[in-house]
């Protein structure tokens, strides 16, 4: 089941309602028996692999309280590797045996790669973090650790954000089911204003500029460098409105039942500077790796060659993460290579200049939408080739301009509600009480009678799923 279907469309009402009527002690159940049906539609067999993950990390967790730092560290250590097998075999065994038989046929020895061939599990890099994220902060004693192992797994499957994030942090999460809630319209009308939004910027962008990005990606052969760059430049919007969209459906979906998670994407082509990008890009992604990886390593607490070293690291890993593919972890490695960059100069802070702002968040919304072409190429070498194309065989570009114009219509709205929000302007800073429901419910209007007139009804799935 995913979010843009007929299914969940139906799902989410289904299971709103059952929660608001039952009494608050069965609720956590509901949610529970939701998310594992929700995850099951997809696979049923892998929600044994959810389980293990549950049962595993809750059981190591509550083990640590009361021992000594030793044994919790071995605890601790246990629990990563688990978690880490099990994405390791799912998501990087085959291409690891690959690289293997790649370097070994450079030694002219010759050797056939035993691979599994196992279909990747949906979100199993999400949970997988937030499992290991819930660890290492009863490691730490940030948290204390969840006696109850119901409760446990219900933060780590919760429906809204079991695929694709965000990857909540187990303080902000877990204590939300244990709170008596009652219903608010607040919260219900804000989640469905969120909701809608996230599917105006999943159907009405992300799925419409994909029909254009997959017709150029999946044929490179057959078109040139101008094609290239429109993809390219289509790519760079598809991505944010699917991921962003996913985010925003998620977030509504939760706060409807009274849940607030933590915000994913803050106008991230906004940003100043690669390292202000991902400080809004994938926010809990990127702050997962500052928190358990960048600072572990030293940090900025450091020589500037040994900063720059653990930015590698941190940003070849996220690539890694993102895919076991050599395309994830240039795409990773040139980020971490630009944000070095901007330490060392200096210039990773938003400059007071308004003319130099300008200049800068142009010139990283280009660096930013080049970097997207490693991302999205089925490998390295069409990377490489769309790359030399853009700038050896610029022709007249294919275009389809129903698209075209869609696109640009969605990106006109999407640009002024973004910039409008960057000077912090909120409808709910309206002080007509009028005027302000009144903008709400056009919003509504308006947005239903644009997915239903312009959106692509029976568009891919989310990026993100992949991950």
């Amino acid at each position: 089941m995913i979010f843009n279907s007929i299914q969940y469309i139906i799902f989410l009402p289904i299971i709103f309602l059952l929660y608001w009527a039952m009494p608050h002690k069965w609720r956590n159940w509901l949610l529970l028996i939701a998310s594992y049906y929700f995850y099951m539609c997809w696979n049923a067999l892998y929600a044994i692999l959810i389980i293990f993950t549950t049962i595993s990390t809750w059981k190591l967790a509550t083990m640590m309280d009361g021992k000594s730092p030793k044994i919790r560290k071995i605890l601790l250590s246990l629990s990563v590797t688990l978690n880490l097998s099990i994405l390791f075999t799912f998501k990087y065994y085959d291409y690891l045996m690959s690289i293997l038989a790649d370097l070994t046929n450079l030694l002219s020895i010759q050797i056939v790669p035993v691979k599994l061939g196992l279909l990747l599990p949906v979100g199993i890099s999400f949970y997988t973090f937030q499992a290991i994220g819930y660890s290492i902060d009863v490691y730490r004693r940030d948290i204390k650790s969840e006696n109850n192992l119901g409760v446990f797994a219900l933060f780590i499957s919760f429906f809204p954000q079991l695929v694709a994030g965000p990857i909540e942090r187990a303080s902000h999460l877990l204590p939300q089911f244990k709170e008596q809630k009652s219903f608010s319209y607040e919260n219900f009308r804000n989640g469905l204003m969120i909701i809608l939004f996230g599917f105006f910027l999943k159907l009405g962008l992300a799925d419409r500029c994909a029909i254009y990005v997959d017709s150029i990606f999946n044929n490179i052969s057959q078109h040139n460098g101008a094609s290239y760059l429109l993809a390219s430049i289509c790519f760079t919007f598809q991505i944010y409105g699917d991921f962003f969209g996913y985010s925003l459906i998620a977030i509504g979906s939760a706060k409807m039942l009274g849940y607030n998670m933590c915000d994913n994407f803050n106008r991230p082509y906004l940003s100043t500077s690669i390292t202000e990008f991902w400080h809004r890009w994938h926010i809990s992604l990127s702050s997962w790796f500052r928190d358990y990886v960048y600072i572990p390593l030293g940090g900025s607490r450091c020589s500037g060659i040994r900063r720059n070293m653990n930015l590698m690291a941190t940003m070849l890993l996220s690539g890694l993460w993102h895919g076991a593919s050599m395309n994830f972890v240039v795409w990773g490695g040139l980020h971490g290579i630009a944000m070095c960059v901007e330490r060392t100069l200096g210039i990773a802070k938003a400059p007071q200049n308004k003319l130099l702002y300008y200049i800068r968040v142009t010139t990283t919304f280009i660096i930013v939408c080049f970097l997207w072409i490693f991302f999205r190429a089925d490998t390295l070498t069409d990377a490489l080739t769309i790359i030399s194309g853009i700038f050896t065989d610029f022709g007249k570009p294919y275009i389809v301009w129903a698209h075209i114009i869609i696109i640009a219509f969605v990106l006109f709205i999407l640009a002024m509600q973004e910039i409008i929000y960057e000077k912090g302007f909120h409808v709910s800073s309206i002080h007509n009480i009028w005027l302000r429901h009144s903008v709400r419910y056009a919003f509504i209007v308006l947005t239903i009678s644009f997915i239903m007139l312009f959106g692509v009804l029976n568009g891919d799935q989310f990026i993100y799923f992949q991950f």
